[in-house]
């Protein structure tokens, strides 16, 4: 199937435009493209779309609301990232149709998420979120060491890298020095949490500087789908990057 989808938005040709600029990135940073995972971030993307998406090679899709990670995931048979804070009221969802989650951080949702899924014999690849600015969810750089050296060996959450959200730029140089400074952090845990080996930075507005830095997850949405619609009366914001604004996805 190719062509336009709804809305006049070829999702192939997104996809063959995105993989060729990733490609691009990992020539001038001397990197194999295979070494980076494209995730689709199909957040309020009709099912249609994220099918076209997934005929046209794309194995991997993000979500950040618990629910509509449910509604999906089922329909399609691809690894599923759950992209959003974890909330008590629907870890079930997350623990019941995530394969990996970004979103690790230190609270009573992530050891639900843990029970949930031991009790239903599954495991699920974690990233533990940091948090360079010090108001958002996630861990502190300061903070990480700890956590991931004692979250590393969890008999049910495998956790397998960091992930990170830069403060908002105009300038798609201005994440660099974030996506630097992660790679740092990763680099620097390799004896205390040997298992974590996975970058999971950058999104449409920065992905090639991310896999520039060192990304092995690109977290793509705009790129791929167009731009979302306005969210509560905002204008459409890029990928998950409006859940950490007013509390967390729902």
């Amino acid at each position: 199937m190719t062509g336009a989808g709804p809305g006049g938005y070829d999702v192939e040709e997104a996809v063959r435009n995105v993989r060729r600029s990733i490609a691009e990135a990992c020539e001038r940073a001397g990197r194999e493209p295979a070494d980076v995972r494209l995730v689709a971030v199909s957040k309020t993307v009709a099912l249609e779309q994220v099918r076209r998406a997934f005929a046209a090679g794309v194995a991997d899709f993000g979500e950040n609301r618990a629910l509509e990670l449910a509604a999906k995931a089922p329909e399609v048979p691809a690894r599923w990232h759950y992209l959003g804070k974890l909330q008590s009221g629907t870890v079930r969802h997350v623990a019941d149709h995530a394969d990996v989650v970004h979103s690790a951080e230190p609270g009573t949702a992530l050891e639900s998420l843990a029970g949930r899924a031991g009790r239903n014999g599954r495991s699920i690849d974690c990233l533990i979120e940091v948090d360079f600015t010090g108001a958002r969810q996630g861990v502190s750089p300061e903070d990480l060491p700890r956590f991931a050296e004692g979250f590393s060996g969890h008999p049910v959450l495998r956790p397998v890298g960091l992930m990170t959200i830069p403060p908002p730029s105009e300038d798609p140089e201005g994440p660099r020095p974030y996506f630097a400074r992660l790679r740092e952090l990763l680099d620097g845990l390799r004896d205390a949490a040997p298992g974590l080996v996975e970058l999971s930075m950058g999104m449409s507005s920065d992905y090639e500087v991310a896999v520039e830095e060192g990304a092995t997850m690109v977290r793509v949405g705009t790129a791929l789908f167009g731009p979302r619609p306005a969210l509560h009366g905002l204008p459409g914001r890029d990928e998950h990057e409006h859940h950490r604004h007013g509390g967390g996805a729902g």
